[in-house]
């Protein structure tokens, strides 16, 4: 099942709290809203030259967003009401357990927390020029990140004590990071066409994808206690399960106005309200596996 979304460029997806599938709108500068079956309703942004690209549900009731080109953190609520803070080239966003939002900074080697009082404050991350990327909390507490430059998984306590796990592939640019059903983090390496696995000793596994060029993007747990991922470069939606067998699975591509079918472009997806994976395909349409 395909919802298409004219003129827009799905980028991160996330299931919100109202049982709608709220979307990022990378290129348009909109969060969007859709219940299956319904009309899908676009905010608009000022300034729209932000880049929105994740997005994921806040302690608040509200969905939480990062515009990376405009530099700010951004809240919606669901009649679209939009309250930004500024900070730093923001990418990957996540809840924390202590009721505040955590982001990574790409272009500043930082990962930062917006409090529920709207206090900022932030804790440096090496090494430099590191680019920490996608965030999520772990099953310890505390905050795992990806480090796409600097080839390695780092953890931040809500204190601000940051540990840093190379990997053991050169060149695995590190990117979406999930928590899995395990106990265990799950990633995937979007240089190396890898999904890796650390555990909160910090051991780490890797298990190679049939394509190795695919370009994993993004990664989350799934209903079926297994990891669902992208794979950008494929058009394709994979599943690994704990143990790392792995299958795929192709997506439809969105129709074009003229000529043949653009590639899908899959980057975020997430368990939808229905309990199936919803894939935000960067061509311009959201996508349902099963």
């Amino acid at each position: 099942m395909l919802i298409d979304i004219p003129g827009g460029s799905p980028y991160g997806i996330a299931t919100g709290p109202d049982g709608g599938l709220w979307f990022t709108l990378v290129h348009e500068g909109r969060v969007g809203r859709v219940i299956p079956g319904e009309a899908p309703v676009l905010h608009q942004l000022t300034p729209a030259d932000g880049g929105p690209t994740v997005i994921t549900p806040g302690p608040d009731g509200a969905m939480w967003f990062t515009e990376f080109q405009g530099g700010r953190v951004g809240r919606i609520t669901a009649s679209g009401e939009v309250t930004s803070y500024e900070v730093s080239a923001p990418y990957g966003i996540t809840a924390g357990p202590d009721g505040a939002m955590w982001f990574t900074q790409l272009q500043a080697d930082r990962v930062g927390r917006v409090g529920p009082d709207g206090a900022i404050t932030g804790f440096q991350v090496p090494p430099e020029g590191g680019m920490p990327s996608a965030i999520t909390v772990g099953p310890d507490d505390a905050l795992w990140f990806t480090v796409n430059q600097g080839n390695a998984i780092g953890r931040v306590t809500l204190s601000g004590e940051v540990t840093i796990h190379p990997l053991p592939t050169e060149g695995a640019a590190p990117v979406g990071i999930t928590s899995g059903p395990d106990g265990a983090l799950w990633f995937v390496e979007i240089g190396a066409g890898q999904i890796g696995r650390i555990d909160t000793s910090g051991k780490i596994t890797e298990f190679p994808l049939p394509d190795r060029s695919s370009r994993p993007h993004a990664i989350i747990s799934g209903p079926d206690d297994a990891l669902w991922f992208t794979e950008w470069a494929a058009n394709r939606v994979g599943r690994i399960t704990t143990g790392g067998a792995i299958e795929e699975h192709p997506l439809p591509a969105p129709p074009a106005p003229s000529g043949p079918p653009k590639p899908a472009e899959p980057h975020g997806l997430t368990v939808g309200p229905d309990g199936a994976i919803w894939v935000a395909l960067e061509a311009g349409a959201l996508a349902r596996i099963g």
